[in-house]
């Protein structure tokens, strides 16, 4: 039987001796180790369209289309694919935890053997851990993952957002934002301290250097407030003073949200932002209600300090918050994309039993298709599921990598 053990500490032993342009070779030089002649790395690029090779030892590969591969399905429903007419060759997906990296492609002989399963996991699992610690270091991982080029408003939000998904054994958070080479003003953070999710969807006013600035100064003083220990309310007024005190003539619409992941209690405040989604067994029941605060930077025009809203959440349950580039994009005859439409587009998906993060890449690509790839505004949806750990774990088989 295939043991991953001899490649995987292999490659934790010799990673750290080389930069990140020798990865593609290492990873390749552990090939034999799990009875392979070729493996190879295939990242994501940023839209997540297409797959490309990381290259490396005299390898030649071409770029592969999400929608119409077998890589591409393997990244889309995170299962291993084999082809019966290419039996020497297996897609793995690339995962740290539950982020989506790309694919790996593993040629060995014994590749139509399923008992192979297990072992290319293991060691996609690592090449996953090896290839984010190491990334940082150089600049190949985000030169290969980039088909244009990105603007430095993109560069500045980019560098300041947190893994696109996370997730545990009851919760799943993923998010995804166009266009990913000009986005500006529109950011998300979120982070899980003890039981309690926080999280803050941002739009700030503005195009280009100026919302991005904006976009940055926002998401910052969120951080600083949270990691201050201020409550939500409290939260808001502080990111409130700096936004008026910084960029005066400026503001961001918000949506900051606490969730209790034992109880299931939903605490929101929505700044001046569209209304998140309460999404229920598979269909979309009703939008939270809107605005219970001004924008954030306008909040010295009203008295009121802001005001919070609590849903109790069924297990299960899931929450999509978006920015108005969402709704608003329009086709060439000038109808806007609307609610009802991403309304219907989610409830398909829910119902296809998609991924949360392949349902956020599907949206996107929806959109963008709507308005002839030609975004007028930066367009930013997040996906909230609760999912106590005393149900059953259908709904997070797509976070979760069989055990070798």
């Amino acid at each position: 039987m295939v043991d991953a053990g001899d490649a995987v500490r292999w490659l934790q032993l010799n990673a750290p001796r080389g930069g990140p342009d020798e990865l593609a070779l290492l990873v390749s030089r552990a090939a034999g180790a799990v009875g392979a002649t070729e493996i190879v790395i295939y990242l994501a690029d940023y839209n997540q369209s297409c797959l490309v090779p990381l290259l490396g030892a005299g390898l030649d590969r071409d770029e592969l289309t999400i929608e119409t591969t077998l890589a591409g399905r393997a990244f889309t429903t995170l299962d291993v694919q084999r082809a019966a007419d290419n039996p020497d060759r297996l897609w793995v997906p690339l995962l740290l935890g539950c982020e989506r990296l790309g694919v790996l492609e593993v040629v060995s002989p014994a590749a139509a053997d399923t008992a192979l399963d297990g072992p290319a996991w293991e060691l996609a699992v690592n090449v996953a851990q090896v290839l984010v610690n190491r990334r940082l270091y150089g600049d190949v991982v985000e030169r290969m993952r980039r088909r244009l080029p990105m603007q430095v408003a993109a560069e500045i939000v980019w560098g300041l957002l947190p893994p696109l998904t996370f997730a545990t054994d009851d919760l799943v958070i993923t998010a995804i934002l166009e266009p990913c080479y000009d986005v500006g003003g529109d950011i998300f953070d979120y982070a899980l301290n003890g039981d309690v999710l926080s999280l803050g969807l941002f739009d700030t006013c503005g195009h280009g250097i100026k919302a991005s600035t904006l976009a940055s100064l926002v998401v910052s003083a969120y951080r600083n407030a949270r990691r201050s220990g201020l409550d939500l309310v409290d939260t808001a007024i502080s990111i409130d003073r700096w936004v008026r005190s910084e960029h005066p003539s400026y503001f961001a619409t918000a949506l900051l949200a606490e969730l209790d992941r034992r109880t299931g209690r939903l605490r929101i405040i929505n700044a001046g932002h569209p209304g998140a989604m309460l999404l229920r067994d598979g269909k979309a029941i009703r939008e939270l209600p809107g605005p219970t605060a001004l924008p954030l930077g306008l909040g010295h025009l009203s008295k009121a300090r802001p005001q919070v809203h609590e849903e109790e959440l069924h297990p299960g349950d899931r929450i999509l918050a978006y920015t108005d580039g969402i709704t608003d994009a329009k086709s060439i005859d000038g109808d806007r994309f609307g609610v009802d439409r991403l309304v219907d587009f989610v409830n398909r998906a829910l119902n296809d039993g998609l991924p949360s993060p392949e349902t956020m890449r599907r949206l996107v690509r929806a959109v963008l298709a709507y308005q002839d790839e030609q975004l007028d505004d930066d367009a930013t949806a997040l996906f909230l599921e609760w999912q106590p750990p005393h149900l059953p774990l259908g709904h997070l088989r797509h976070v979760t990598a069989p055990q070798p």
